[in-house]
């Protein structure tokens, strides 16, 4: 999957959605493709994703055929888009997909598996307290789990160092076994396509 076809996917579905042939909230990635591509380069096709509800490109990078995950984006799934046969999960919730993939990293380890999960959290979903415990026990437990933090500094409408009041995120340019944060420019809203659709 390269960089141009990431692009285009997310400008299909931008599209689609403005014409009103999605009719459900869809969440879009850009200017991050090549943060992305690069560190799926270390995720092996047996490790395990979960994502939040802005995942296309997770799915695409897992090996999602393009016609299926776009078919699921149509039919209404693109904040929960789940793929079992790719080991790829996401949510709507925030941080709800947090202890599970803790859970399967705590499993993994007690089957002494070389699988490891990958889980990507927004900016403002790091900072929740689910998201500092999940982190904690992971590090102190020593579990197969990486947690990526992508900062676009789009917390729906509330920018998330005004709204914790602080000037740096606690896991700001943090780069160990555990945590991975990285900042983007997203040139789309937190949702939607930049053009307000009425169904």
């Amino acid at each position: 999957m390269e960089k141009k076809d990431l692009i285009n996917f997310e400008k299909e579905i931008a599209e689609l959605f403005n014409n009103k042939k999605i009719r459900a909230p869809i969440h879009l990635y850009s200017g991050n493709e090549d943060f992305l591509i690069n560190f799926f380069k270390k995720i092996k096709k047996q490790d395990w994703v979960f994502c939040s509800w802005r995942s296309h490109y997770q799915c695409l990078l897992k090996g999602v055929p393009e016609k299926k995950l776009k078919k699921e984006i149509l039919d209404g799934k693109s904040i929960s888009l789940c793929f079992p046969d790719y080991k790829i999960y996401s949510s709507a919730i925030v941080g709800g997909n947090l202890p599970t993939a803790v859970g399967v990293a705590l499993s993994l380890k007690r089957n002494n598996s070389n699988d490891k999960v990958y889980t990507f959290i927004g900016d403002m979903t790091s900072e929740t307290g689910i998201a500092h415990e999940c982190i904690k026990y992971s590090r102190n437990k020593k579990l197969p789990i990486h947690f990526i933090i992508e900062d676009n500094k789009k917390s729906v409408c509330t920018d998330t160092r005004t709204a914790w009041s602080q000037t740096k995120l606690t896991y700001e340019n943090v780069s160990d076994d555990y945590v991975t944060y990285y900042k983007y420019d997203l040139e789309y809203p937190h949702a939607g396509a930049g053009k307000r659709v009425q169904f």
